[in-house]
């Protein structure tokens, strides 16, 4: 990895010990390409997560943070948002959700495909 380091993918629960190594390779391969892309620096705000931690934030019961398939990258201007977005999707990341503070992006095989959705 050029632009990320193991520890940025750990739950932030801080106790379970999920992280980098439950995380979809082929979204850790991807990441980079992306990355270099968009052309700005990426803060992953969420990676992986326990179940226990997706409850306390918020998140869907078949999160794709739930299995390593899933990152959120924090985005606060439209400009950035774009960025990542274009970069995910050029690499051919196909599912993508937008809200205004980052842009989760996902490799869920298990879940739809080819699509796009806002956080309200």
């Amino acid at each position: 990895m050029k632009y990320f380091t193991p520890d940025e993918f750990a739950c932030k629960c801080g106790e379970c010990g999920l992280g980098f190594e439950q995380m979809d390779k082929k979204l850790i391969g991807l990441l980079d390409d992306i990355r270099q892309l968009a052309g700005i620096p990426f803060v992953i705000t969420s990676a992986i997560r326990c179940e226990k931690h997706n409850k306390a934030v918020g998140g869907a019961s078949r999160s794709s943070h739930l299995r390593g398939y899933a990152v959120d990258i924090k985005a606060t201007t439209g400009a950035d948002r774009f960025k990542i977005v274009y970069a995910a999707m050029r690499n051919g990341i196909g599912r993508v959700g937008v809200k205004h503070s980052f842009v989760h992006i996902d490799t869920d095989p298990e879940l739809p495909q080819q699509v796009l959705w806002l956080y309200v």
